[in-house]
């Protein structure tokens, strides 16, 4: 079998795979074993794949058994043409410098044929292929006939199932799917938008799972629970049990649909989870179908007192307590058989979800009663969609890591296991539709789709039943938006509503991501007022456009250029001369998109507040200490009014977590999963227990994310010039902070200090009752502040006046830093942790300011991904830090691991860590 890679299969993700390899000339993909027993569900295995231009043959012949498909080329069980291209080495990295101009865009303007084979020894059971993740459209065949038209099998979301019983033989079966051409603007599929230089297949392909689903004569379907938790006491959980079963035979069938549900004791899904699952209610019902009926089988508690669950194991998010799941199965039983005619997995979550509009009109989520601050990002999948299940639970982890409790999917839903994944670490998700493209053409004139025809109206409520029924017992999903941009039509609205409805969809339905109303639905509560481009710190803290109020769906300060070492693997010595030099270059690693594609709104505000730089690494150096800065004040200045009186802030999207490829704007971690000022500012920001300071007020405020409250607490600031030299200090001792987010203001700097330099250092510390240091927090500020010109504007950034003057930072003396470090690797686990203690060698008053800690081989590649409990910190003369960093040992790749410091004054060196 010819193994198909997918991007990031060792969790660090490459920057494409199989570049550089020879294109293969013959293909060799196993065909997939069908097993016989009623109730199997089998993903084909993958996939030949070749452009129609270069076949000749029928698709009677292409689509038979033994064909031979010479010259075709593998690809995955889920993969676009061109992730198939790339894996056989037929394309350069398109990550790599402008790379992806060199794939012909015209190859992908025809269909491409996609076939798999499968073998069935026994043919008594009933067969169905189920499949959803085709983009665009698709012709259909199954042994030389076929089943289903492009104008039928279209649109990225729906979900087909074909009874194929008739034309399976034993022995190999064939299934080939003729793909047509994808155009975002044209069809209800998935595009790029702004975010990236679009792929030149445009993702055509298959992306989801083809199964072969076998049967008896009755089909078990679309089964789920539907959970009601008794509110506010919790006391109480009512599960409703629905099935469709349909009867596929010519004569009347009697069944017993028999079921259970139970506590997952462990981590698994699907069977594994139900076999694993401590069973709280068994039910059972006997049903007689007519020839070819189909019929909705409900268990309630009425019926089953069961099902009324009494002190249920509720889920709730990452940072608020567990992550229980509970399986159901269900069993099909045809009366005179002893063998099952089908069977049906499920888990799900119990916990109660609510987004009502608080009395400023912004949407206020709710958690198990609990309200709650959505902290969120952009999710992106991979450019051409590879999944890769490592590399995305790194992502996830990423998430966690840095405090956020809510992903944002706009389009480009992933897949069933991304959603698992989330359940399992308590990661919100808020999946809804595209921007933009053909899923807003009838309804917002600034994109580029194109307006609905009768077919697309049935093509969306299709869409939406099937994501309906996928995502509707995820507890971490916690609503749908039905539009992005722009609200939709009523007749669209009903359609989507409907279609919820039919699928017993009970979270929120949210019309859209902006500040709008939908007919049905009523207003959105959410804002997207941006900013998408460089703003100062300051911004964030004035309650108008982007600022902290309400519910702001995607929002950053725009550019976010990665570390050095991944500028390196990105961009040729060419561009990274021209990144540093040049403002007005238009940079093909930021976006497609003539208003996003400089750097030259960033390199301004660079330029103005920290000094021109002298060098590609100043230029990366000074990025990282503004990115820090701007990135933590976003989510600080969210975090400290969400508990004000008027006007609160109940949710904050950074726009985006990170990018689908290699990028220079709109992510918190970037494609290798490498952390940069970004990364480290919203990592500080999210502390649960957090000192900050307000670039609006000035004042010095603790804010308490844990579920309980905290006190004892004393906070202390003190003001330093660049070399160090105390200018203003002063102690505030037993603070008490309430939990769940609430803040309390310790104090208010002075409006000015004698004494103070135009760049100045703030330094904040918290320590609990028994004197422990729980959050530290520096800041560089300047007695000049950013001025913004609010009245000019725009949708994507504010113009700035005059700007602050950190460049005295340039003053500071270089400064040592030492670092020793110990390793232990858990082979049980295969991670590895290692500890490091940085200590301020220096002699003098100067502070190291920004010191950061990556772990490298001996080659001085960095070892990714890996996660810290802190850094990029801030030392003083005389003081240390201990960081631990936990990675897995596989990820050394045989080299001891290394330690790299440095910082904004500090020299680079480098240590064992052994």
């Amino acid at each position: 079998m010819v193994l198909v890679l997918t991007a990031g299969t060792t969790g660090a993700a490459p920057a494409a795979q199989g570049a550089g390899a020879p294109p293969r000339s013959e293909t060799a993909v196993a065909a997939t074993v069908v097993p016989a027993a009623p109730g199997s569900a089998t993903p084909l295995s993958g996939y030949a794949v070749q452009s129609t231009a270069k076949v000749a043959d029928t698709a009677e012949t292409v689509s038979s058994p033994g064909y031979p498909a010479t010259g075709w080329y593998p690809a995955g069980p889920r993969s676009t043409v061109l992730a198939a291209l790339l894996a056989a080495g037929v394309h350069p990295d398109p990550f790599h410098s402008t790379q992806q101009e060199l794939i012909p865009a015209a190859d992908f303007s025809v269909p491409w044929w996609y076939r798999s084979d499968f073998t069935v020894a026994d043919t008594t059971a009933r067969t169905h292929l189920d499949f959803s993740g085709v983009i665009s459209a698709a012709d259909v065949f199954v042994n030389g006939r076929q089943i289903a038209a492009k104008s039928a099998v279209a649109g990225a979301y729906t979900r087909h199932e074909f009874d194929v019983t008739a034309l399976i033989r034993p022995g190999t079966n064939t299934v080939a799917f003729r793909i047509q051409p994808n155009n975002p603007r044209k069809h209800l599929t998935m595009g790029w938008l702004d975010w990236l230089q679009p792929p030149p297949d445009e993702n055509m392909g298959i992306v989801r799972d083809v199964t072969v689903r076998r049967a008896g004569p009755v089909a078990l379907r679309d089964a789920h629970v539907v959970s009601a938790l008794a509110m506010p006491s919790m006391a109480t959980a009512d599960l409703t049990v629905r099935a469709r079963l349909r009867n596929d035979s010519d004569t009347t069938v009697t069944t017993t649909l028999s079921g259970t549900v139970g506590q997952v004791q462990g981590t698994g899904r699907g069977r594994d989870a139900v076999a694993d699952a401590h069973v709280d209610a068994a039910f059972a019902r006997s049903v007689t179908l007519a020839p070819h009926e189909t019929r909705t089988v409900s268990f309630s508690p009425a019926e089953h007192p069961a099902l009324r669950l009494t002190s249920p194991r509720v889920w709730w998010p990452a940072h608020m307590g567990g992550q229980p799941m509970y399986a159901l199965g269900l069993t099909a039983t045809t009366h005179g058989t002893a063998t099952p005619s089908d069977t049906a997995r499920q888990t799900f979550g119990i916990r109660d979800v609510r987004a009502p509009l608080n009395a400023d009109g912004a949407r206020q989520y709710e958690v198990n009663g609990r309200p709650l601050l959505v902290k969120g990002a952009g999710w992106s999948p991979d450019q051409f969609l590879r999944w890769d299940p490592t590399y995305t639970e790194d992502r996830l982890k990423y998430a966690l890591d840095l405090g956020l409790n809510t992903l944002r999917l706009e389009g480009h839903i992933e897949p069933d296991e991304f959603f698992d994944l989330a359940d399992r670490y308590g990661m919100l998700t808020l999946p809804g539709w595209e921007c933009c493209t053909k899923w807003e053409g009838d309804f917002n004139r600034d994109g580029a789709g194109e307006r609905w025809t009768a077919a697309d109206h049935s093509t969306a409520r299709a869409s939406m039943a099937a994501e309906a029924a996928r995502l509707r017992n995820h507890p971490g999903v916690i609503s749908f938006l039905i539009g992005s941009d722009a609200a939709p039509t009523e007749e669209i609205e009903r359609g989507y509503l409907d279609a919820l409805k039919a699928a017993d969809w009970h979270a929120p339905v949210i019309p859209a991501a902006a500040d709008t109303a939908s007919p049905i639905t009523g207003r959105s509560g959410m804002k997207m007022t941006g900013p998408y481009d460089w703003v100062p710190p300051g911004y964030w803290y004035d309650k108008r456009e982007g600022g902290a109020s309400g519910f702001n769906s995607e929002t950053s300060a725009g550019p976010d250029i990665p570390t050095l070492d991944t500028l390196r693997r990105m961009m040729t010595p060419a561009e990274l001369e021209t990144l540093w030099k040049d403002p007005g270059a238009v940079q093909y690693h930021r976006s497609p998109s003539a208003t996003f594609d400089t750097l030259e709104l960033y390199d301004a505000a660079l330029t103005a507040r920290y000094g021109a730089p002298a060098s590609l690494e100043d230029y990366v150096r000074k990025a990282q200490l503004a990115q820090y800065e701007n990135v933590r004040a976003q989510f600080e200045a969210y975090a400290r009014n969400a508990k004000d009186s008027s006007d609160p802030s109940t949710g904050v999207i950074y726009w985006m977590f990170n990018s689908g490829w290699t990028s220079l704007h709109w992510q918190l971690v970037d494609r290798f999963l490498d952390q940069g000022g970004a990364y480290f500012g919203a990592k500080k920001a999210n502390e649960p227990l957090h000192v900050q300071y307000g670039y609006d007020d000035h004042s010095v405020t603790v804010v308490n994310s844990r579920p309980a409250p905290a006190s004892g607490l004393t906070a202390r600031v003190t003001l330093f010039a660049p070399d160090g030299t105390q200018k203003y200090d002063r102690t505030v001792t037993g603070l008490s902070v309430a939990g769940g987010g609430a803040s309390s203001t310790a104090l208010t700097l002075p409006g000015s200090v004698p004494g103070l330099p135009t760049t100045y250092l703030a330094r904040l510390l918290l320590t609990d009752a028994a004197g422990r240091e729980v959050s530290r927090n520096v800041y560089w500020l300047s007695t000049e502040e950013d001025v913004l010109d609010r009245e000019r504007g725009d949708w994507f950034h504010t113009p700035t006046t005059s700007y602050a003057d950190l460049r005295g930072l340039d003053s500071m003396a270089r400064t040592a830093v030492t670092a020793t470090a110990s390793t232990t690797a858990d082979g049980a686990s295969g991670t590895s942790t290692t500890t490091v203690t940085l200590r301020h060698a220096g002699t003098g008053g100067t502070p190291a300011l920004l010191t950061d800690v990556h772990l490298v081989r001996a080659s001085g590649e960095p070892v990714l991904p890996v996660r810290w409990n802190d850094n990029q910190v801030s030392l003083w003369p005389g003081e240390s830090a201990t960081l631990t960093a936990t990675y897995r040992t596989a990820d050394l790749r045989g080299s001891a691991p290394r330690l790299r410091v440095s910082g904004w004054n500090t020299p680079t060196v480098t240590a064992p860590a052994a």
